[in-house]
């Protein structure tokens, strides 16, 4: 496979204008929900199973960031996929994004260990 022009040999000016995460987060959505680590996120609320809130310690400039949702996969039987809420039982606002996390065989949202949210902007 070629590479394209400016890639080759860690040539990083191909990405000189690529966005840096505004926040980040990575906390246990189970039980007590805790912040594990994190940049600009000053907590998260849990608004109901698989349904968390995280709230920005400094607010982004306007909603049109991106946001990205990773989770630990459920078991094999039980598999889970992350969202991001943005219907109207949702949050995207400038102060705070609201995902959850979604059970497909019980077709319902369930609480998940390990959940990394990340916003770009």
């Amino acid at each position: 496979m070629t590479m394209p022009s400016g890639w080759a040999g860690g040539n990083s000016t191909v990405f000189s204008n690529a966005g840096t995460a505004k926040a980040w987060v990575n906390f246990n959505g189970t039980g007590t929900v805790a912040i594990r680590a994190s940049f600009n996120v000053s907590s998260i609320t849990d608004a109901g199973t698989g349904n968390y809130v995280v709230n920005f310690t400094t607010a982004m400039v306007d909603s049109n960031y991106f946001t990205t949702v990773a989770m630990q996969p459920g078991a094999v039987l039980n598999p889970s996929i992350p969202l991001l809420r943005v219907d109207g039982s949702g949050f995207y606002s400038t102060t705070q994004v609201s995902v959850g996390t979604w059970n497909q065989n019980a077709a319902s949202l369930s609480d998940t260990a390990l959940v990394c949210v990340a916003v770009f902007r």
